[in-house]
């Protein structure tokens, strides 16, 4: 589901080129640069940032089994004798394999009752096993694999009709693609096929203690990293220079990750442009991004002035800081999701920039997970899919990002991960204190 945001240029690559030059008002031992070990020219505030990577504990098979065994109860409440699984996130959240999507047919099929089994590819199927060994039911796999020349259709149909399925209801998992869906049918007319997000998106919108911590320590992570480049920032960066000294950073941290930038008008634009920017004093800029821990993302946007920020950026920036503020305190158990939207949106109308979707222009944010979007989302009218009206839940985790764009001058969005708690929002990570000095509050 992660569609917004791309690898922007992953590691240093390009770094010896940057300017020594600290920018007015920091200590020049932060800035100036110091040899990593492949030779190439790493600013010292990124040098002194020390791996977190040992703080992370990985999902279990036996936590994948308490997964499997909640799924098959949301099967029976929803009338499903299988779900189909193929290449994403909710394969690897049941079953520890990780498999792309492609034109042929992978899949993991997860009865209601008796266990689960595999179709492949035959060429495939040594990686498959490969794979199969890492999960839960490594003792007992049952693979399937077809030739170029063959139907992995039939192979699942068959599959099926051994589990006792000949007719019924199969639930496909929501990346599986219309053709492979429309496959499984024509080889199996007597099943019917339905959606398997009320057991997917079931499973995976409340996290346990284990997975919030796992975000917790990937939004600890960005923000450290955002922290550590913002000391080495200096104006005549281009925008990819500067997301190049986050994505170091991370790995610096022990972690994959990446964050955009997009400066001056551009930042109006809440995903931004392509176009090339160049940072300057006393303009904008806004940053989002994250990284991931053992498959669990963080998504953190800050917006900051290098040097002096105008009087109309400071009302805006602190409008927006409210708005956060108060949809984290109305995230609430037992309350509907469109309330924590609607409590932001008051904030910002209030202060005279509204109605509606006039300059907070997007959702106030989305679940986060093992995707950097996935169910369920922050706005009213929100369309579940699976249910008519969902209500906030102790441990679901959302962003938190209200957001101000005023078109051809500037945005503002502060944007925190947090989680629902019995008090209210919990942020992952400490708000933003101002938009002069973003990161006095963060500590490693």
């Amino acid at each position: 589901m992660t569609t917004r945001r791309e690898f922007l240029r992953a590691g240093a690559a390009g770094l010896a080129a940057l300017p020594a030059v600290a920018c007015r008002g920091r200590a020049a031992s932060v800035a100036e640069p110091r040899a990593d070990s492949a030779g190439q020219a790493v600013p010292a505030s990124i040098a002194a940032l020390k791996s977190m990577k040992d703080q992370a504990q990985p999902i279990t098979n036996a936590e994948r089994m308490a997964r499997i065994e909640r799924a098959r109860r949301l099967m029976a409440d929803n009338r499903l004798d299988a779900v189909v699984l193929m290449g994403g996130t909710s394969l690897l959240y049941f079953s520890n394999i990780s498999w792309g999507l492609s034109e042929r047919l992978f899949a993991m099929v997860l009865p209601a009752k008796g266990e689960p089994f595999y179709v492949s590819p035959a060429f495939e199927e040594d990686r498959a096993r490969e794979q199969i060994a890492l999960g839960p039911f490594a003792a007992t796999p049952d693979l399937r694999t077809w030739q170029e020349n063959e139907s992995p259709y039939e192979r699942v149909a068959q599959g099926l009709k051994d589990r006792g399925i000949a007719s019924g209801r199969v639930g496909m998992e929501e990346t599986v693609r219309f053709v492979f869906s429309e496959g499984i049918g024509k080889a199996a007319p007597a099943l019917r096929i339905v959606s398997a997000t009320p057991v997917t998106a079931g499973c995976r919108i409340v996290k346990d203690p284990h997975e919030v911590e796992l975000m917790r320590l990937a939004s600890k992570a960005t923000l450290a990293a955002y922290a550590a480049a913002f000391q080495a920032l200096h104006e005549g960066l281009t925008q990819n220079e500067f997301s190049d000294l986050i994505a170091t950073a991370h790995a610096r941290l022990g972690f994959q990750g990446r964050a955009g930038v997009q400066t001056g008008p551009y930042s109006a634009n809440p995903h931004g442009s392509i176009a090339p920017q160049t940072i300057r004093k006393g303009t904008i800029l806004l940053i989002d991004g994250g990284c991931a821990v053992e498959g669990y993302h963080s998504d953190i946007s800050r917006t900051f002035v290098l040097g002096k920020a105008t009087d109309k950026m400071k009302q805006v920036f602190d409008i927006v800081h409210h708005a956060q503020r108060a949809a984290a305190d109305a995230a609430r158990p037992g309350l509907l999701l469109e309330t924590v939207d609607a409590a932001a949106r008051k904030v910002i109308t209030d202060a005279g920039y509204g109605p509606g979707f006039k300059y907070f222009t997007h959702r106030l944010g989305h679940g986060l997970g093992m995707d950097g979007h996935e169910w369920p989302y922050l706005v009213e009218h929100n369309m579940y899919g699976w249910v008519d009206r969902l209500l906030l839940e102790p441990r679901m985790v959302f962003t938190d990002e209200p957001g101000v764009y005023i078109r051809g001058e500037f945005g503002v969005r502060l944007e925190d991960d947090m989680v629902v708690t019995d008090k209210g929002g919990e942020l992952l990570t400490p708000q933003s204190p101002s938009i002069e000095q973003p990161f006095t509050n963060v500590t490693t």
